[in-house]
């Protein structure tokens, strides 16, 4: 039985980007502007490439919402495409336009052309490469600023920060950060073009940022993102599927471009002993026997598959962007030779805007371990469910 399902539709310079959710319970107070805001901040960062400057990406509520309250049903939502203007024909769904753009044969290295392709049996590239674009992320940033309005509604708070540019890392003890600090750095994030905390940081970023434009070539890089106030026992130990780490790095690696996640210390705990990195319980001054403490956070809010009440902590690499200004080798799909790979307007660096795209996955796997848990039609049942539940040990 589902709790909360989403789906997005569209394609990077088709008309417009759609997507729906559904189990989002009765009587939450959602407005556009909200989700705005959060689209906003997706398409901030030094780097960026042409295609922020066309788009300001602002949110259509078809449905689900009526006077400023969530209705139970399903909410859809529409965010339009301003460059449609310039691909009429060459995206057009009628038959008659086929043919008036020249199409795209030649696979980018890294990219889902090559494989696309071959797999959906095309011959235009285009066909692949308009939805398998970045572009379709904003739909899941506005669903997930749905999800995240949910669970901020129950003091959950979401945030997060970039860790490396390429080469110029933010070096960070994270498993000792408290609550506390980890909003501190994310609120000081926000006032970065690049998203990180340290402001000497950002202009070795920029250099390297510089760099790579000067020379054709797209960087990479890691990024930190959070959730505080969880309850304990979101997510299961009982089959693999169910468990919240797994599922957390799952809509992680479904973002474009991300290679790699880790949960709290992750890959680190590998390398140390066991008496190092275990999160050793203490009694907590809240009184009750089940009301603990932690020392440390090395496994980043989660034991067994299931958030243990520390701040969750998800850190995840993102890979250069495949499409290069000074295009790699390649071949015509059409012919078989040698040529190189196709230019297709792009970012040189996109990192920051894959930490708010995180976020908005992670809002939106925590919102459905959320809802499993406590259900409720109504914003009121849930409230009643959770302050039951969190009775027994707080």
């Amino acid at each position: 039985m589902f709790k909360l399902r989403f789906l997005t539709a569209g394609e990077s310079h088709g008309k417009a980007l759609t997507g729906i959710i559904e189990g989002i319970p009765a009587n939450l107070s959602l407005t556009p502007e909200y989700i705005n805001n959060q689209l906003k901040r997706r398409q901030k960062g030094y780097g960026r490439g042409g295609r922020m400057k066309i788009e300001s990406d602002r949110v259509e509520i078809i449905s689900g919402v009526r006077w400023g309250k969530t209705l139970g049903s399903p909410i859809s939502l529409l965010i339009k495409n301003r460059d449609w203007e310039n691909w009429h024909d060459g995206m057009s769904v009628e038959g008659s336009k086929a043919g008036s753009i020249a199409p795209v044969t030649r696979p980018r290295p890294g990219h889902a052309d090559l494989a696309g392709v071959i797999k959906y049996n095309q011959q235009d590239i285009r066909n692949i490469l308009e939805r398998s674009s970045a572009r379709e992320t904003a739909m899941r940033v506005a669903l997930g600023s749905v999800a995240r309005r949910l669970l901020e509604h129950f003091g959950i708070r979401i945030g997060g920060f970039v860790t490396s540019i390429g080469p110029v890392r933010y070096e960070i003890n994270q498993a000792m950060l408290k609550e506390e600090e980890l909003t501190e750095l994310a609120r000081r994030a926000e006032s970065s073009e690049l998203s990180v905390p340290e402001g000497a940081l950002e202009e070795k970023m920029r250099e390297e940022i510089d760099r790579a434009k000067t020379e054709g070539y797209s960087l990479g890089g890691t990024f930190l993102v959070f959730a505080t106030g969880l309850p304990v026992g979101l997510g299961s130990h009982i089959q693999w599927d169910r468990r919240l780490d797994a599922r957390i790095a799952q809509a992680m690696l479904g973002i474009q471009a991300i290679k790699g996640v880790e949960i709290g210390s992750g890959f680190r705990m590998s390398e140390r002993p066991g008496s190092e990195v275990m999160d050793e319980i203490l009694p907590s001054e809240r009184g009750s026997k089940l009301s603990v403490s932690r020392a440390s956070n090395h496994a980043g809010g989660i034991e067994g598959g299931m958030t243990n009440g520390m701040p969750l902590l998800v850190r995840a690499a993102m890979k250069p962007i495949p499409t290069q200004a000074r295009p790699l080798r390649s071949i015509d799909i059409q012919s078989g030779e040698a040529i190189e790979a196709a230019y297709e307007r792009s970012d040189v660096c996109a990192v920051p805007a894959a930490t708010v795209i995180a976020e908005a996955m992670l809002a939106l796997v925590l919102c459905d371990a959320f809802l499993e848990k406590f259900g409720g039609d109504s914003i009121e049942e849930t409230e009643t469910n959770l302050k039951n539940y969190t009775s027994t040990y707080l």
